[in-house]
Formats: C-alpha cells, structure tokens, sequence
C-alpha cells in the first residue's frame, strides 16, 4: 500500500482508508502504528475527522497574490530587453550583470529565466536558433530525361595506386545509363564535355533536366557548372556528409563491381577498361532485367516498351489463375510500375509516396 503523504487523496480513497484506520483501531491497534502503515500521519487522519472524509480544499484554496511577485508590465519589460539586437543571443547570466554596468534593474537574475522559461525563450534566441537543417530537395520523374545523376568511380588497375575514373550518367527514371566514359584522371572540363554529348544524344535541348550529383570537385567545377548553365541543366548536389543522397549512382556502381564480370586483377591499359566498361553498358541497358522496373530492361522502360511488356506479363498470369484457381488464395502478382521516380524524396512527410500512390 503506497503513501499518500505529498499529494491530494480523493474522498472515496480518504473514506476508504479511514475505514480501515478504524477496523484495526477496533481491533486493538494503536492509532499511530495504523496510520503508519498506510502511510499517513496522525494529522493528516485528523483533519480528515474533521473534514468528514470529504475532498482537499487546497486545490479550491484562495492563495493572494505574493507583494513583491512581477507585475505584467515587468514581465514584459525583460522578454522586450532580453530579444533586442543587444541581448537576443545572450543568457539572462549574462544579461544582468550588463544591465548593472548600465545602471539599470529590471529583475533578478532568477526573475529573468523563469519568465523567458515561462515565455519558451530561455533556449536558443537570437543568434543561438537551432540552425534549419534544410530538407533535400525532392525532384519527380515522370519520364526520361527530366531526372539524371551522374558519378565518378575509380577502377583499379594492375599498378598499386594508380586508377581509371569512370564517369558515368544515369536517368533515374529508366536506370538507362546516357553516357559512359574512362579517363585516366578526374577533371570538371571531361565531365562537361560527356554531359553535351549525352544531352545531344538524348536531344533534352528546350527541356527542363535536372542533374543530381554529390559534392565532389568535378561536380561542382567551375567549367561544369558552366557547362550546365550553358545546356539549361540545374544542378541538384547531395547534403554534406550525407552518403546516401545520391543512391542512384551508388547502387549502380554496386551493381557492377560486384558483377561476374568484374576483372579479379584489374585493369592493364585504358583501352582495356574501357572496352569493359562498353559492354557492362550494353549489358545492363539492354539485358538486364532490373529488380527495381518490375524487371524489365532500363532501355525498355526508357523507350516506353515496359508497359506493353508488363501487360502481358499480367495476362499470362490471369489466364494461368482463370485455368486453376485454387492455386490462386489472392489477386496475381503486380506487374505495374509506379508512375513517379523520386530523387531523395520526403521521408518524414510521407508526400513522395502519397504522390506515388
């Protein structure tokens, strides 16, 4: 049994309780060890005598204002001087002792922050503010060419240290890959010219193309991003220090390292890699079926063949339900593709995938 000292009883506990006080009083137990055993003291139980069991009067109590309490306008007076541009940025620790050096008194130091606490103003004003962690921007695809992200990779060769660069850009809507090279170093002129060459063969000229890329030196050189001015390409980047902003690329790269046909050593001459890099390309745009395009191939999906394809698919699956339903406990499997890709899109709000729905 709890004690009831420190806070408010209702009065059919109270009642209950006085009960058993006068059961064990009745049976011969002294009134103090009863009342210590229920956890009240032998005051408390008499002012509940007196009161008849009835309920606190303490919360109903009229309790006058203290004399020297803040008025309303002192009050106001320390949240207007604690967010003026002097102030805004400082804790009342340090708002006080300026004040004094001013010879001015508005309140105690205590005074201060219990009303900027009462305000929601002792933490972070001014200055201070918890810094707006900006929300990726959210692009939709709707189809081809309006979404790329592009990357570069390193490819090893069979020197120790030295690499190949695989430049690479993808469309996030079809997964089709536009535009593959190797070079043997890293540069922002070499990405700029493989993007004019990639949206003439696309022909994207008068669409709107949005370029997603991290925050490499490449990406955001200063011949890129010219370049992309120049083609009436926005650039998207990737938070800072955020791995997973450009996933599209990262996943591809995946994808291929891991590939059978990966070389175990590396690679002996440029040419080498990038006769590799050519046919993993043709591989993958016109061969592979991808897990994410409810497996058709990024050229199918890119050309708009996948629809037709997926439908097909659907009626093979009907007609093999219509012939023996009882092997079917449900609707057949879903061939359908969302309408919407989405690069990085809003988690915490959900509204990607309403709009994806």
């Amino acid at each position: 049994m709890g004690g009831a000292r420190g806070r408010l009883t209702s009065a059919p506990d109270r009642q209950r309780m006085l009960g058993w006080l006068r059961e064990a009083v009745n049976a011969g137990a002294r009134c103090g060890r009863a009342c210590e055993t229920v956890g009240l003291s032998v005051r408390t139980v008499q002012r509940w005598l007196r009161q008849d069991g009835g309920e606190d009067g303490r919360p109903l109590a009229s309790r006058p204002k203290p004399a020297h309490a803040l008025s309303d306008a002192e009050r106001a007076a320390i949240v207007a001087v604690s967010n003026t541009a002097e102030f805004s940025s400082l804790p009342p620790s340090q708002i006080v002792p300026k004040l004094a050096d001013r010879g001015e008194y508005l309140a105690s130091e205590s005074s201060f922050y219990r009303v900027l606490k009462a305000e929601s103003q002792l933490h972070h004003r001014g200055r201070t503010q918890s810094p707006q962690r900006k929300v990726p921007t959210t692009h939709e695809a709707t189809g081809p060419n309006q979404v790329w992200c592009w990357d570069i990779t390193w490819l090893p060769t069979v020197v120790r240290g030295m690499y190949f660069y695989w430049y690479m850009f993808e469309d996030i809507y079809s997964r089709k890959l536009v535009a593959n090279e190797v070079y043997a170093e890293e540069s922002s002129t070499l990405a700029a010219d493989l993007l004019s060459r990639a949206c003439l063969k696309e022909q994207t000229a008068g669409q709107p193309l949005v370029l997603h890329s991290d925050n490499g030196s490449a990406m955001k050189g200063a011949t890129m991003l010219a370049r992309m001015q120049h083609l009436g390409v926005m650039p998207s980047f990737s938070r800072p220090r955020v791995s997973n902003d450009n996933a599209f690329a990262e996943s591809l790269f995946r994808t291929a390292k891991y590939s059978p046909r990966w070389p175990e050593k590396g690679f002996e001459t440029l040419d080498q890699a990038r006769q590799w890099v050519e046919a993993f390309v043709a591989w993958y745009n016109h061969e592979h079926q991808h897990s994410g395009l409810r497996f058709v191939t990024p050229e199918q999906r890119h050309r708009g063949e996948a629809p037709e394809c997926l439908r097909k698919r659907d009626e093979v699956y009907r007609a093999a339900r219509a012939r023996n339903p009882r092997r079917w406990t449900g609707e057949t499997r879903d061939w359908t593709l969302p309408r919407s890709v989405y690069l990085n899109p809003e988690r915490d709000e959900g509204v990607a995938l309403k709009k994806a729905a």
